[in-house]
């Protein structure tokens, strides 16, 4: 049963219970992820990214759930999945996610002759037109390119460490990797009761499990894919709980191109001393069909987040919502390849800056928000300007520094006078 609930303008008589919510974005998102939690878990005190009461991950996010919750704090994470530290227990490889479904391939190819004989009756005696014939070789396409029986397999041996579980009814707090069921379209939340048997690795597996790119993944006679196919966020499942403060990190965002890119490059210039060393878009159709289909994407998944976000004011007037994603402008973070791993040191620390940059921003209704539980922001760490994640960038002019502390100035009196934006800041 949920805990008594108090008028969110006063503090919880109870200690409060905390929860986080990771959205799915491929290697992308999970890199985008680590960098913003870093950044919050040095900026926060009064709380431990390790000792939250409910983690609910989606797709990529999933990795990072599992980890948080068996104990791995995000600068573990950052070693791990980042920086590949040969000195770190745990190395994240991306060759993992390379090999080819050898087994897929294998069964599908057995089923190949009989289609072909079927497709060729079709066509011949059956009357059929080519394309109609076509049809009947369906079944004899591969259901996913790569294998991610790894995923399984090293996240199993992670997790059998000391202090580490991979049975959900064996951790401290509770954990939701939700997939998909390919054969009725529901979500399926592992680790909730009834879901609570399956290994914690063989989960992350079935929630990443991008169709396409991947197999669906079996366990107990059904198959199951990513589980942003039903939602973006799945942070409910946290909420019905009774959660008094609920934390939801999105990785994707549709992409604004509708400012002046010599604007914007010229502020990340002033800002941060880099060179030029990536055209900002005018367009989006200047991109071409990789820069349309990315922003198709990432719209379509964003909508929904939006209409969950919406949902989730209404139906949990009690709870308290962090809602943490890139900047809709963010140049960098839409020309980046989603399922790119090479610029991963890059995007972590440019995820790490953009979230410090987001709470001084906002840090007018982020602390009234954050003290009534017990949280409170750190701003002579925020506000360190010799602060980096995974390598130092080059000094901001002074010019530069200006700039980017009246624009936070600007925008966190913007959030503290629009009530709008409140609960998702």
């Amino acid at each position: 049963m949920a805990p008594a609930k108090t008028s969110k303008n006063k503090r919880p008589s109870h200690k409060p219970r905390i929860g986080l919510a990771l959205a799915g974005g491929g290697p992308l998102g999970a890199i985008y992820e680590i960098g913003a939690l870093c950044a919050l878990e040095e900026s926060l005190q009064g709380l431990s990214f390790t000792q939250l009461h409910h983690y609910v991950g989606v797709s990529a996010g999933g990795f990072i759930a599992a980890g948080l919750a068996n104990g791995m704090t995000p600068r573990e994470l950052c070693a791990a999945f980042i920086e590949n530290d040969n000195k770190a227990s745990e190395v994240f490889d991306p060759a993992w996610l390379m090999v080819p479904a050898y087994g897929e391939f294998l069964r599908r190819s057995i089923m190949l002759p009989g289609l072909a004989a079927s497709a060729l009756w079709r066509a011949t005696l059956g009357g059929k037109s080519l394309l109609n014939a076509a049809e009947a070789l369906g079944p004899a396409l591969p259901t996913g390119i790569f294998s991610n029986d790894e995923i399984d397999t090293r996240l199993a041996k992670l997790f059998s460490k000391p202090g580490r579980t991979n049975d959900f009814r064996k951790l401290g707090a509770r954990l939701t990797l939700v997939a998909t069921n390919l054969d009725n379209g529901d979500a399926a939340p592992f680790g909730q009761p009834g879901w609570d048997h399956v290994p914690i690795s063989r989960a992350v597996q079935a929630s990443s499990a991008l169709p396409g790119l991947f197999p669906p993944v079996e366990i107990d006679n059904h198959y199951f894919v990513d589980g942003a196919l039903k939602k973006t966020m799945h942070a409910g499942v946290a909420m019905d709980e009774g959660m008094d403060l609920m934390f939801c990190l999105n990785p994707l965002v549709p992409f604004n191109a509708t400012r002046t890119p010599e604007l914007a490059m010229n502020q990340r210039v002033m800002r941060h001393g880099l060179p030029r060393e990536k055209q900002a878009i005018p367009r989006i159709m200047s991109g071409g069909l990789p820069a349309v289909m990315s922003q198709t994407f990432r719209a379509m998944i964003h909508s929904r987040l939006e209409l969950g976000m919406k949902h989730y004011e209404h139906a949990y007037p009690d709870t308290d919502i962090v809602l943490l994603e890139p900047d809709h402008r963010d140049t960098d973070m839409f020309l980046a390849n989603t399922f790119s791993y090479g610029q991963r040191r890059e995007m972590a620390e440019h995820a790490y800056q953009k979230t410090r940059q987001m709470l001084r921003s906002r840090k007018t209704t982020l602390s009234a928000k954050l003290a009534r539980h017990g949280v409170s922001l750190n701003m002579e760490v925020l506000d360190d300007p010799k602060r980096h994640l995974v390598a130092a960038r080059p000094a901001a002019t002074r010019i530069g520094r200006a700039i980017a502390s009246l624009e936070e100035v600007m925008e966190d009196l913007s959030h503290a006078l629009n009530p709008s934006m409140r609960s998702f800041a």
